[in-house]
């Protein structure tokens, strides 16, 4: 079967969800009741209240949208990556691990195993740099650099945590790369692939944009923890969705960026620095992404996709959830930041913080139901359908289900399930956030020992 085939196959199954949306949500738009005169019953300032929550419900309808173009405009089955040219004279690429110091095998294991690829690849001019807090022990050799942060290092305006260490690489008495370099930043669990690799070397030959991202999936391997894992469908289909479109198509990060798989030009980079202060330090690659973006790059798409692994528990979930809905909110708050860049990630953060009350509006509105919409009816299940399909599309592209009937069949069956339990635990960051400040920058737990060694996060 062609990708063509399978990317207009996979759109397709768009439509079973939008009418299954649609019968879920039908009480919203036809209730039992038959309300013609809105005014009549419930008084002028009852139907303006009742249609402002109407109205409200449709927040998401824009983020839906640009999920929905990008993985029905882009091919959601792209060939494997080809390399476009040799790699004798391709740039010169330094991937960049941020990290504590407190999983220093973890670490090695994966710098090791990413060496590993590049070489399989035919790669020759790379180096690995490891900044951390506290000294890991890399192997020294010509493609390994461990940069220790020191303690006393103190930025211009005191930026903090992951973007202290950033910017302490930038600095003129560390950085060792010329402004035509390129920098691939990776959390010290990422893994990169062939795939990734050639879609980097391609996106750099093209010369169009100096930033650029990929996916990332989280199904990979073993799977430590599976109500995580399946959680995280969702943000495999964003990539897909909503990041391919913002990237790929506008050129600009409307809906910020992650914080690993990004592929930065290290002149561009260094203008744009990472000294935010405490404002950019909890998101600090959104704070980038906004700041890159008021400076004037561009953002382009890379093919292929790097490996992570989703959080080993519920509650470290939901602590990496509530660090990125603060960090984030303290970017809108910015006033570096222009107000018309904010316009996406204001959306993000207005739907976001709406999850905690959706609830009730949809049992006010079917108790207190509005004269039937059409329009209502069909935006609001387009809506909802997209999002339980982006659950889907994530579970396929994250986890390949070709002879596995059985684990098919389970996921199909828990797909059901999945998007109530993910809106409970994107819920949760939302209550614990609003009423409690971020004092840290919480890491999650990357490292589990068991009788076949290290888990990797």
């Amino acid at each position: 079967m062609s990708q063509k085939i399978k990317h207009v196959l996979t759109v397709a199954c768009l439509i079973p969800y939008v009418l299954f949306a649609f019968y879920l949500t039908s009480d919203l738009s036809w209730g039992e009741q038959v309300i013609s005169d809105p005014v009549k019953e419930y008084g002028i300032l009852g139907s303006i209240v009742l249609y402002v929550i109407r109205c409200m419900l449709l927040l998401p309808l824009m983020m839906s949208a640009c999920n929905l173009f990008g993985i029905s405009y882009f091919n959601s089955h792209p060939k494997k990556p080809v390399l476009r040219s040799s790699l004798m004279f391709g740039p010169f690429l330094c991937f960049r691990v941020v990290t504590r110091g407190t999983y220093p095998e973890l670490v090695k294991q994966n710098v090791q195993r990413n060496i590993e690829t590049c070489f399989k690849l035919g790669l020759a001019n790379f180096v690995f740099e490891v900044a951390t807090d506290r000294h890991v022990g890399m192997k020294k050799s010509s493609q390994v650099r461990e940069i220790v942060v020191p303690d006393k290092y103190r930025t211009k305006n005191g930026t903090l945590y992951k973007a202290r260490a950033l910017q302490y690489c930038l600095e003129e008495e560390v950085n060792i790369l010329s402004d035509n370099d390129w920098i691939i930043h990776l959390d010290e669990e990422t893994l990169v692939t062939e795939n990734c690799l050639i879609g980097i070397i391609n996106f750099i030959n093209d010369g169009q944009y100096e930033f650029g991202q990929g996916v990332i999936t989280y199904a990979n391997e073993e799977i430590v923890n599976w109500i995580t894992t399946m959680a995280d469908f969702i943000r495999v289909a964003l990539d897909y969705g909503l990041q391919r479109f913002s990237l790929g198509f506008l050129h600009r990060p409307l809906f910020s960026w992650k914080g690993s798989f990004n592929v930065s030009n290290a002149g561009a980079e260094r203008h744009v620095t990472f000294d935010f202060g405490k404002e950019g330090s909890i998101a600090e690659d959104c704070y980038f992404a906004m700041m890159a973006w008021k400076e004037g790059y561009k953002f382009g798409w890379v093919e292929g996709e790097m490996w992570e692994k989703s959080t080993f528990t519920v509650l470290d979930y939901i602590k990496q959830r509530k660090r990125w809905y603060q960090g984030i909110n303290l970017v809108l708050r910015s006033k570096r930041i222009p107000t018309q860049l904010k316009g996406g990630i204001g959306l993000l953060m207005l739907c976001w913080t709406m999850m905690p009350i959706t609830p009730m509006f949809c049992v006010i509105l079917i108790h207190y139901p509005l004269p039937n919409s059409v329009l209502f009816a069909f935006l609001f299940s387009l809506m909802a359908g997209t999002m339980l399909f982006l659950f889907f599309f994530g579970m396929l592209k994250s986890y390949p289900l070709r002879g596995r009937k059985l684990i098919g069949l389970f996921f199909v069956l828990v797909l059901l399930f999945i998007p109530q339990i993910t809106a409970v635990l994107e819920t949760i960051p939302v209550i614990w956030s609003i009423f409690s400040a971020q004092k840290d920058f919480h890491v999650v737990s990357k490292e589990m020992k068991s009788s076949r060694g290290i888990h990797i996060v």
